[in-house]
């Protein structure tokens, strides 16, 4: 059987520098280059496809280059980019249950452990949000703390601000 392989990109914004990837046609990643957990998220990849990263650009990742430069130039607010993720079902279903957080707005962990009918689980939801590889577009930033306040974000705590901030100019046309 031939070799798997996930396409990987590097972007770079005025926000974040970014690593993408592809795979079979899909976003499997949109992530903070220098993110702490760069090794975790990078091999939970390679193991749930069975691929290996090379670096080389497909149409997938175009797209997303196209859509994220949109959505930071607050002209795109909803994206239409094949994704697919590597995780358990439960991160699974955070995941899922984040990309039903409307551009604009934010929710609490507590609130997606409800919505996933997990109330008590919201460390686990909050680890699964942490532990996901496709960011803004599923759509992580946009989760807070029960109290308001921000907590945790794989690109660091100044751009989750930036993020909400963009989504949030009530001055945008």
């Amino acid at each position: 059987m031939g070799q798997n392989y996930i396409h990987i990109q590097f972007f770079k914004t005025k926000f974040a520098e970014f690593i993408l990837g592809s795979f079979d046609g899909k976003l499997c990643m949109l992530d903070y280059k220098y993110r702490k957990m760069r090794t975790t998220i990078d091999n939970r990849l390679k193991n749930s496809f069975d691929a290996q990263l090379i670096e080389k650009d497909d149409e997938v990742l175009k797209q997303t280059r196209k859509q994220l430069a949109e959505y930071f130039d607050k002209t795109r607010k909803d994206f239409d980019i094949p994704i697919i993720t590597a995780g358990t079902d439960f991160q699974k279903k955070v995941w899922s249950a984040l990309q039903k957080v409307p551009y604009g707005a934010t929710s609490t962990y507590l609130k997606l452990a409800k919505d996933i009918g997990c109330e008590k689980a919201v460390r686990a939801v909050a680890n699964a949000n942490g532990a996901n590889s496709i960011g803004i577009i599923v759509p992580c930033h946009r989760i807070i703390g029960t109290n308001g306040e921000l907590t945790g974000y794989a690109g660091g705590l100044p751009l989750k601000k930036r993020l909400l901030k963009l989504e949030n100019n009530l001055f945008a046309s």
